[in-house]
């Protein structure tokens, strides 16, 4: 019995074990969406905006390891959705996006709300594909999510002409694909491994810097027994958090530009770097001819053209991190005696000092407006009993979010790091509810970020998905003010929100729960209420408007040159300019 395109389409998801699509209709997959309304396996969560479809995808990919699914239609569905596949590609997230496209003999007539999606997407997926034919589709997807979840993951796109969906054939789902020239190497070289044992067993400095390499491959377990084995402190990325405990004696919380200050300083007088899953980023290495200067560097990544593209490397290793820590930790424990903890006494006697010297800090006055990093260390200890997972949009929230929020398992952190895209937190934290109904999760996001995709309440509200959003108010973009601040004489340049929306009233349109916070004291309070409703709730908090996020790596600078608080200047600044309304319109004051 042939089948249509349409019910190829479904019936690939089902055997591909989807079970939620997050997707926006449209004229050209209109019979796709047909034939999903008549069928109960995969659910359909209708968004308000593709941007958000896309986002929600990749919140489900980050919290579950599996593929994300979104399907949008031709032209602006299209466009729209691109923001999406750009941060999914830049994050290694596996995502598999299905684009409406207008039918073959129309492809470049310019027929209405045609587009180039090949063109637009080639920039910023793995790999996409033109199903032409619908004796081709079947196979088109088993191989799309083939090459979103393997090797490096990332984003794969489907495009699909109106004429193959409405089309027949017969229907066979292939149980495995080959893709030539397509071949991830999973198994390090022996050699290389047992010399990176060697230089570990020798090593008096050594640091672990973990990014979300880690997290894809599930080596966690992996990476903490050779922490733990060797005694070496753990410096994780932004997209690393959780691969390793955050309360762990051993981790040195995240690392870069506001990473702790003992984590930067640890990576730049070490002698040794294990670098496992990461990629060197300018936001971790700062200025990369003074990075890790008097350190050997080992670099284990299943992306080969991620190894020496950035910085220099010692001992290269190829492979998924999993398996080459599993060979790595069984050459050390047959090697292995105790003599590496005296060895490295001093070293860690070095990082105390550090960590003793700069402590993240700062001070919370019961009487005076709510610091945010107080709201969310408090939302931290209020929650932690719960193993939330945990979503941030993009700026000076999500860097204290990642400084005081110290989660103790992988896939419990899902933020925007690669692309810093504001709106993601949101709509990602709503995709991993749709994965887990009945588990915690929370979005800490900032008045400005939350704004790009408010229109979701609407989707969270219809199909039930009690996300708790935290929001951080201080009516500034406030990473750009904070530059503004440091490095522009203070010229609020378009960084001043002049208006926000009653957030609370803002969610009770929706038909979901507002509530506030405005005094020290009402934090918990609000938090537990929060908490106690099985609903969408938006907690507004107005915070200090003109805090600032420490510690800071100047863009350019090196890990060892860090701002650590406010320039004495810059409060009599602050406090002018909250006074005093000029008219130049480039500095928007308060007042």
């Amino acid at each position: 019995m042939k089948l249509t395109g349409a019910e190829i389409f479904v019936e690939s998801l089902k055997r591909e074990g989807v079970k939620t699509i997050f997707a926006l209709p449209g004229g050209v997959v209109l019979k796709i969406f047909d034939v999903l309304h008549q069928q109960k396996d995969v659910e359909v969560i209708l968004t308000r905006h593709e941007q958000g479809a896309g986002h929600m995808a990749e919140g489900y990919a980050k919290a579950t390891g599996k593929a994300g699914v979104a399907l949008v239609t031709s032209g602006p569905g299209m466009s729209n959705v691109v923001t999406a596949l750009v941060d999914a590609y830049m994050d290694s997230v596996p995502l598999v996006c299905f684009s409406g496209q207008v039918s073959t003999s129309l492809i470049g007539n310019d027929a209405f709300q045609e587009a180039d999606n090949i063109g637009l997407s080639r920039p910023c997926t793995k790999y996409n594909f033109l199903v032409k034919d619908v004796n081709d589709l079947a196979v088109t997807i088993k191989e799309a999510f083939y090459i979103a979840t393997t090797g490096r993951p990332g984003p794969v796109l489907v495009d699909i002409p109106k004429d193959v969906s409405m089309g027949k054939a017969d229907f066979k789902y292939p149980g495995s694909v080959s893709i030539r020239g397509y071949n991830p190497t999973y198994e390090g070289n022996k050699w290389q491994i047992k010399q990176a044992a060697e230089a570990i067993m020798k090593s008096r400095k050594p640091v672990l810097y973990v990014g979300g390499g880690v997290i894809f491959s599930g080596a966690s377990e992996e990476l903490i027994e050779l922490a733990e084995m060797m005694n070496i402190p753990v410096d994780m990325t932004l997209m690393a958090l959780g691969a390793f405990p955050g309360e762990h004696p051993l981790s040195m919380g995240m690392m870069g530009m506001h990473g702790t200050y003992w984590s930067n300083m640890a990576v730049h007088y070490s002698d040794l770097v294990i670098a496992v899953g990461a990629r060197f980023d300018d936001r971790v290495t700062g200025k990369v001819a003074e990075f890790c200067p008097h350190a050997k560097v080992i670099h284990i990544d299943i992306d080969p053209t991620s190894i020496r593209k950035n910085v220099n490397v010692d001992i290269p290793i190829v492979g998924d991190c999993k398996r080459v820590l599993q060979e790595l930790n069984q050459i050390l424990r047959a090697t292995v005696n105790g003599e590496h903890k005296e060895l490295r006494k001093p070293w860690w006697d070095q990082i105390n000092e550090w960590k003793q010297a700069h402590p993240l800090t700062y001070e919370q006055d019961p009487n005076g407006p709510i610091k945010p990093q107080h709201l969310i260390k408090r939302l931290f200890e209020l929650t932690k009993d719960r193993d939330p997972i945990v979503s941030t949009d993009v700026g000076q929230h999500q860097m204290w979010a990642a400084q005081y929020f110290k989660l103790a398992k992988p896939r419990r952190w899902l933020t925007s790091g690669g692309l810093g895209t504001m709106g993601f937190g949101f709509p990602a934290a709503m995709g991993a509810q749709a994965a887990f109904r009945d588990r915690l999760v929370l979005c800490i996001a900032g008045d400005g970020s939350v704004q790009m995709n408010t229109q979701e309440l609407a989707t969270a509200v219809v199909h039930k998905l009690p996300v708790k959003v935290v929001i951080v108010s201080n009516r500034f973009h406030g990473m750009v003010r904070q530059w503004q601040d440091l490095f522009y004489e203070g010229r609020y340049a378009s960084s001043y929100l002049d208006v926000v929306p009653d957030f609370v009233k803002l969610a009770e349109a929706y038909g979901a729960v507002g509530l506030r916070a405005t005094k020290v004291s009402e934090i918990d309070d609000v938090i537990r209420e929060a908490l106690a409703v099985n609903k969408p709730v938006f907690v507004d908090v107005p915070v200090d408007q003109y805090e600032n996020c420490y510690p800071m790596i100047p863009a350019g600078g090196c890990n060892h040159e860090m701002i650590l608080a406010d320039p004495p200047e810059l409060k009599k600044k602050q406090a002018a300019s909250a006074k005093v309304v000029g008219e130049d319109k480039d500095t928007v004051l308060t007042a």
